[in-house]
């Protein structure tokens, strides 16, 4: 009977060591999800009292199209203009949180104004496109996706050389995008994590500290079930399909995309490709990019690459 007694207590000491494995193993899982889906579940959009206009900028004009992307959702992008001389079509993806590409007028007028069209969309779940949320990291790229494919093929655009220009999320847009468009020209990434896995890791150490390690394997997986292989596309293999010009833009001190999670990883590859340009600045965070009075020698900059290659 003891010899009973004691094998009933060691397989009831199993099972509880396995329920509370389990239980822990499910509380990771829905922590690591719960984060995500509060941060990618739901809409953003821009304070209206707060949103940029086109008659805030001299000469600054503007056309409306809607864009049908992978679910079906309406994309809704702008064609922006400031002239009759443009040589290029530089296409602008907006970084995440800020309700869409309104907020980042006064970079797209600075383009506008020195000799191209930009075409400047909302990725799904942000201002003017649909859905009922952004749904996950990968969907910035599929979305660039598509509305590359929209300025190349619509028949309502322009025929010119195309170029892309990312800030933050978009940084990792524009690269991976060049996945499924190697065609694109020129390419500026503005403090851009080099995959989906990055943005997640690096932007939420200054979210949840150390807690972004913990989530990120549960949602790598998430990623790859939902978005398929538009999950595991990264900045890497974007720019390794492609002929084009990349610049890689970063700021040492920048805190939401450590350079360590961007720029760094870019440099350790290709540091010696002549196909790269490599800016690291000092003291400008993640967002100086967005004001251009105060970075007129940067966005010079900008123009004179694409001038140079498209």
């Amino acid at each position: 009977m003891r010899k009973t007694g004691s094998k009933k207590r060691s397989i009831i000491a199993v099972l509880i060591v396995l329920s509370s494995l389990l239980l822990t193993f499910l509380i990771w899982i829905g922590i690591s999800l719960g984060l995500y889906l509060m941060y990618f579940g739901g809409r953003f959009e821009s304070p209206k009292v707060s949103m940029n206009h086109t008659y805030q900028f001299e000469g600054l004009e503007r056309t409306r199209y809607e864009i049908t992307s992978d679910k079906g959702q309406t994309v809704v992008g702008y064609m922006y203009s400031a002239g009759t001389d443009q040589h290029g079509i530089i296409v602008f993806a907006h970084g995440y949180g800020y309700g869409g590409h309104n907020s980042y007028m006064e970079s797209i007028n600075y383009l506008a104004q020195n000799g191209y069209y930009v075409f400047a969309y909302d990725v799904t779940g942000n201002d003017e496109s649909g859905g009922d949320g952004i749904g996950g990291v990968p969907q910035g790229m599929i979305d660039l996706n598509y509305v590359i494919s929209f300025v190349e093929d619509s028949g309502n655009l322009p025929d010119l050389p195309i170029g892309l220009f990312g800030h933050s999320w978009g940084g990792y847009s524009v690269c991976s995008v060049l996945y499924y468009h190697p065609e694109v020209e020129a390419v500026i990434d503005c403090s851009g994590p080099a995959s989906s896995a990055d943005l997640i890791e690096g932007g939420g150490q200054g979210v949840v500290g150390a807690l972004a390690y913990v989530v990120t394997p549960v949602i790598k997986v998430y990623e790859r079930i939902k978005f398929g292989e538009h999950a595991i596309v990264t900045g890497i293999d974007g720019v390794e399909s492609t002929d084009a010009e990349i610049m890689i833009i970063h700021s040492s001190d920048d805190k939401i995309v450590p350079v360590s999670y961007g720029y760094d990883i870019y440099y350790s590859r290709f540091a010696d490709d002549p196909r790269f340009t490599f800016v690291l600045l000092n003291g400008k965070g993640h967002n100086s990019f967005l004001n251009v009075r105060n970075n007129k020698d940067l966005y010079g900059s900008f123009v004179d690459f694409y001038d140079k290659n498209m």
